[in-house]
């Protein structure tokens, strides 16, 4: 039997009183994790923290109304808050956020963004894979230093699967405002790109490709943890890739509602990369499924809602 699949095997629910413990170099890894999490939560924390006073919440996506309690805008009509919001603050004027003009230094605050919101969100998601590869280290007898290394490089080599994506969608989010899709606040300005998104999100969740992905987050096999390969921090950090590509098969598309409700709604950051950290971590045929649902009639109604009234005229 191979190494990778007895991965697969200690791994499953029915064996997970007989999982292996990580080794001595795991609480360095934990930490490590922390507080780059941290550091994430932090920085978009601070980003929403310095548009508060100043901002219109409610631009920035479903929920973030509940923000305007703490500045001007609480109370007043929307007409109202639209003309205070164009008033009160030119774009670009806060900690993080981008200039409608998009330059270069714009662009760079963007990929910042959506960096930390890899850290914030998608790092934790990482954390029984990274154990898992730990639990791999110890049983081939390295020391507590060696074999925390290789684990701390494949969460770096996680993270720049990650950060690819944030690149790309720092792109996408350039077309996008280019094209008028995006508001001041970094949200959808119209229905149509809301229920576009959703609809897509919802349909990936019943595909095989998804179905794959999730199955291996659940049941991780390493590729270069098999006898007479490598484990140095190289090897680490190739796994980590490898772990990458899969994990971002299977969340890039849940990932990728920030685009429907808002790319500050940091209400939507926390349930999402909660959601995908359950949807990881506890094998479940189901719950990718209610997602599926849940984001699929979301964005029918929306587009019924497109519909009808073309209709009616």
């Amino acid at each position: 039997m191979t190494v990778s699949h007895m991965n697969a095997k200690t791994a499953s629910p029915g064996n997970a009183e007989r999982a292996p413990e990580p080794g001595r170099g795991w609480p360095l890894v934990l930490v490590t994790v922390a507080v780059l999490c941290l550091f994430g939560w932090t920085y978009l924390v601070a980003m929403v923290a310095d548009m508060v006073p100043v901002m219109d919440m409610s631009q920035a996506g479903p929920g973030m109304v509940v923000f305007n309690r703490f500045n001007l805008f609480h109370g007043l009509p929307e007409d109202a808050r639209a003309a205070l919001a164009v008033l009160c603050l030119p774009t670009g004027s806060t900690f993080g956020m981008p200039a409608a003009a998009l330059s270069l230094v714009d662009l760079a605050k963007i990929f910042l963004m959506w960096a930390m919101m890899a850290l914030a969100m998608m790092l934790p998601t990482a954390l029984p894979m990274l154990r898992a590869f730990a639990a791999q280290s110890k049983a081939r007898g390295k020391s507590a230093i060696r074999s925390g290394a290789p684990v701390l490089m494949a969460a770096f080599g996680y993270l720049t699967v990650w950060f690819g994506y944030a690149a790309l969608a720092t792109f996408a989010q350039w077309l996008l405002t280019l094209a008028g899709g995006l508001n001041d606040m970094m949200a959808p300005a119209s229905l149509a790109l809301t229920t576009s998104v959703l609809l897509a999100a919802g349909l990936y969740q019943f595909l095989p490709a998804k179905r794959a992905c999730l199955q291996r987050c659940w049941y991780p096999k390493f590729q270069f943890a098999e006898p007479g390969e490598s484990s140095g921090a190289l090897a680490g950090y190739r796994e980590g890739l490898v772990q990458g590509r899969i994990c971002l098969g299977c969340c890039w598309a849940v990932m990728t509602v920030m685009f429907a409700v808002g790319l500050m709604n940091i209400l939507w950051i926390a349930l999402l990369g909660g959601i995908m950290a359950v949807e990881k971590t506890f094998p479940s045929r189901v719950l990718p499924a209610v997602i599926g649902m849940v984001l699929i009639v979301w964005g029918g109604a929306l587009a019924i809602s497109l519909i009808l009234p073309g209709i009616a005229t």
